[in-house]
């Protein structure tokens, strides 16, 4: 049998062998398309070089591609656990060729590969072309002898591929296996042929068409191809299965699954250990990628597989959280191929089940609530929409978690009222906002962008420019002069003005244009690259065309630098002391302070902070340079960069390297290295000093991280020096004596206190036989207390009552400038005196209004302090009767 982990070896090294670069799978998160959710297919990653727009060291390529299906358009999540082929999370093996070879040489790997590396019988083969393709149907022919009867013509887009609407397109053919006359299904292009007998494992797409506007086509100067083959339906060919979750990775999983749950693998749950098992993969490679469960876009999505895994895991009795238990087996079956399992095992294992725990209580009380709404529903009648949309906005169930709650019993959801009460519910939520009135002006940018190009930034180099004004925003139109006094928006043609972006805040600063003045107070990035300076015409007129000299605020700028640089630093000494999982979620680069979140599940401990302010301190007092290089983004990885998951970088990107660490071969003996588009300092030194203010929650396995650096962080050090002078001086100490001082003074208190407790307890057990009243044939002690804390009324009560002076103690505290009362009746007079009637008696006499306790002791209050010898009257009222 061969193993997934053979078989992408085997895919991948017959390539490699025939000329093509191995390339490692991108990040789930693309970050070449933002019109994607997740990569969904191997060729995410070369879309921009199939286009054109990026340009690669080599021509022919192949990988083995991580893929989520979610989400949006490409959407398996319905189906998975309940079809023996659709999945969440799957692999995408591929080879590409970008203007190299063609659809004959492809052809001819392809058969080459499955016939005589995988050993497929050929018999068992046939493929699919699009029918008007001849010359791929005559390749098929001459290179794999395949008759007539096994090169099916497809006249639909299914075997015609197309990138989007225009742009590269193509006729593809497909390769499929034949399981045998033992299962039911025809073959591709018959009635017949959603059967499973014909299995579809690779496409083959031949990159040959540009489709323009209105459907015309033109050929391609450089044809090129892109090839497809799902993993898991590969491997359960060659591993004799007829299931994809029959075979090892996933079988894996389930045995796991259902040893830690006591179910049958293949018995009456056996689709809840499929749907676990693919929820699993799917969320474990998404968290490694960057994507933390939310309630809003990627992280909404991974929320949602991780629901639904649970929810499976609760109908099957698991008592605790199952997925963290079940990952070690998933990294055993596929760290080896994909490393970022191990590296981000710690905060793949606590997400999943800080998850799981946070949903397990509203699972519970959501699938009651689902129980008892179905109790009114009659045969086959659909959940209310409304219901649906209760268990989505209380409970977090997402719609297609309700559906599948609802698939075994055959019922479904009224999705139509769903999506009017969700409709409803942002109405509302619209109304409910008062806008800014931004978004009106948001259509400009668009235009202006379109006019104008992009913005010529200068500001790495420079904090002084000149260039000239493009255009001038007021009141949200674009006009051609400005006057002094007015709010604008201007963009230059090129500026030293850093626009807002990668959480570094926006320069301000003066733009000159002869005797007029422009004060910005902030900088803008309008669609990626348009920087928009905001801020008020101070003097003078502008108007369109100027020449201008634009000059940033350089105390202002220098302060963001070193916050900037020290952020890198804290990063690189975080991940050294918490551990590799930690990576930056957000970050605020201000000039009076940065805040820095990353993925950290637990609180940092002050050991921890401490060792890590002391690093970052450490790290400037090197002063070692700080260098940028620009370099492709593989590059940049490849010499230990580190980049942000989901971030969209260019074909070129800015690598910034600081700090000296020999051991660190891998990045060049720099301490950190990060691909940024930020301003940094010089040199590590310059940042000064670093002080750390801050550490705490921002959500679920997210902590935040304040510090402020140079002259901020010096403010911060000598107004503490200042407070501990005031603080040794009002000791009479030197500032070293102070702990030892301190410590002293805790100690003397503790001492007082506890000898003026029992001088308390003396002076209310204590005292002349002219403090003990006899009432009604009971002996009463009745005083007034003073000052005495309230708290410790109800023990000198019971010390009175003890040492057997009295039958019953009335007390009255008029601390604060309230009053306080205790009532305490002892054994002999229990049935004689109620603790309780005494004290609300008392209480009424000083403007309070009941009292409550036991019959023994009770307590109670009121406003008038000065009353309290009222009170004690109205407790000897009551006894004397």
């Amino acid at each position: 049998m061969s193993s997934s982990n053979d078989i992408r070896a085997t895919f991948l090294g017959y390539f490699a062998r025939n000329g093509h670069q191995i390339v490692e799978s991108s990040p789930l998160v693309p970050r070449n398309d933002p019109t994607l959710m997740f990569a969904n297919s191997g060729m995410v990653q070369f879309k921009n070089v199939f286009t054109g727009l990026e340009h690669r060291p080599y021509s022919r390529a192949t990988t083995a591609q991580k893929c989520v299906r979610a989400g949006g358009k490409h959407n398996d999540l319905d189906n998975v656990g309940y079809t023996a082929r659709h999945h969440t999370f799957f692999e995408m093996l591929g080879n590409f060729s970008f203007g190299d070879y063609f659809k004959e040489q492809a052809i001819a790997y392809a058969w080459e590969l499955l016939t005589k590396d995988f050993a497929l019988p050929k018999e068992r083969l046939l493929v699919t072309v699009f029918s008007e393709d001849e010359e791929a149907a005559a390749h098929w022919r001459k290179i794999a002898g395949l008759p007539d009867s096994k090169i099916i013509r497809i006249p639909t887009d299914d075997n015609f591929w197309r990138m989007g609407d225009t742009g590269p397109c193509g006729p593809c053919s497909e390769i499929f296996y034949d399981h045998g006359e033992g299962i039911p299904g025809g073959p591709p292009g018959s009635a017949d042929a959603d059967g499973d007998r014909f299995i579809e494992i690779w496409n083959l797409v031949f990159m040959q068409f540009l489709e323009e506007p209105k459907g015309v086509r033109h050929p391609l100067p450089r044809p090129s191809i892109d090839t497809g083959m799902g993993l898991e339906r590969f491997a359960a060919i060659l591993q004799g299965k007829h299931d994809n979750y029959d075979t090892d990775t996933f079988r894996a999983i389930i045995l796991e699954s259902a040893h830690l749950t006591g179910q049958e693998p293949d018995g009456r749950f056996r689709a809840s250990h499929r749907v676990v098992a693919d929820h699993l993969r799917a969320g474990a490679f998404l968290i490694a990628d960057g994507v933390l469960p939310s309630n809003e876009g990627r992280g909404y999505v991974l929320r949602r597989i991780l629901r639904r895994a649970m929810r499976h895991a609760h109908m099957m009795g698991a008592a605790e959280p199952l997925l963290h238990r079940l990952f070690p087996v998933l990294e055993r079956q596929m760290a080896a191929a994909y490393p970022e399992l191990s590296r981000a095992a710690a905060l793949i294992a606590e997400t999943l089940k800080l998850e799981e725990t946070r949903f397990r209580s509203l699972l519970e009380r959501g699938l009651h609530l689902l129980e008892a709404e179905k109790g009114k529903l009659g045969d086959g009648e659909a959940l209310p929409g409304e219901v649906a949309f209760r268990l989505y906005d209380t409970y977090g169930f997402p719609l297609d978690l309700t559906q599948d709650a609802l698939r075994a019993e055959g019922r479904a959801v009224d999705v139509a009222g769903f999506e009017a009460a969700m409709a409803e519910q942002r109405r509302r939520a619209r109304a409910a906002w008062a806008g800014s009135g931004e978004a009106a002006t948001e259509s400009l940018w668009f235009d202006l962008k379109e006019k104008l190009g992009a913005t010529e930034f200068l500001g790495y180099s420079t904090e002084r420019a000149e260039g000239a004004i493009a255009a001038i925003v007021a009141d949200g139109a674009s006009v051609d002069s400005a006057s002094q006094g007015r709010e604008v928006a201007v963009i230059l043609n090129q500026t030293p003005f850093y626009g807002e972006s990668g959480g570094q805040v926006g320069d301000a600063g003066v733009i000159r244009a002869g005797e007029a003045v422009i004060r910005v107070r902030d900088t803008q990035k309008k669609l990626g690259d348009l920087f928009v300076h905001l801020g008020v015409v101070e003097h003078g007129d502008i108007r369109v065309g100027m020449p201008v000299v634009a000059e940033v605020d350089h105390a202002r700028r220098g302060a963001i630098r070193a916050h900037h640089s020290a952020t890198h630093l804290l990063h690189e000494a975080l991940r050294r002391r918490l551990g590799a999982h930690v990576a930056q979620k957000g970050s605020l680069v201000a000039p009076d302070r940065l805040r820095f979140d990353v993925s950290q599940p637990t609180p940092m401990t002050p050991e921890d902070l401490a060792w890590v302010e002391a690093e970052v301190n450490a790290r400037i007092r090197e002063n070692a340079e700080v260098t940028t290089r620009l370099m492709t983004p593989e590059a940049a990885v490849a010499e230990g960069a580190m980049a942000l998951f989901g971030e969209k970088y260019g074909e070129e990107v800015r690598v910034v390297a600081m700090g000296r660490d020999e051991a660190a071969t891998a990045r060049g003996g720099h301490y950190s290295i990060e691909l940024c588009g930020g301003t940094h300092v010089r040199r590590t030194g310059d940042i000064g000093l670093f002080r750390l203010i801050g550490e705490g929650a921002v959500s679920a396995g997210v902590r935040r991280v304040e510090a402020v650096t140079g002259a901020a962080a010096l403010a911060v050090v000598e107004e503490e020096a200042r407070l501990l002078r005031e603080a040794a001086a009002a000791l009479k100490a030197s500032p070293a004596e102070l702990p030892a001082r301190i410590a002293a003074l805790i100690e003397e208190r503790r001492k007082l206190e506890r000898e003026l407790a029992e001088t308390r307890r003396k002076l209310a057990t204590g005292g002349a036989a002219a403090e003990v009243e006899t009432l009604g044939g009971l002996r009463v002690a009745l005083r007034e207390l003073g000052e005495v804390p309230a708290r410790d009324l109800k023990g000198l009560a019971e010390a009175i009552l003890k040492s057997g002076s009295a039958d019953v103690a009335a007390l009255v505290s008029t601390e604060g400038g309230k009053a306080s009362i205790v009532v305490g009746v002892g054994e002999a007079a229990r049935g004689r005196a109620d603790a309780v009637a005494l004290v609300r008696a008392a209480a009424a006499a000083v403007g309070g209004k009941g009292g409550g306790g036991r019959p023994d002791m009770a307590q109670a209050g009121g406003p008038e302090a000065a009353k309290a010898a009222e009170a004690l009257a109205a407790v000897r009222a009551v006894l004397a009767g």
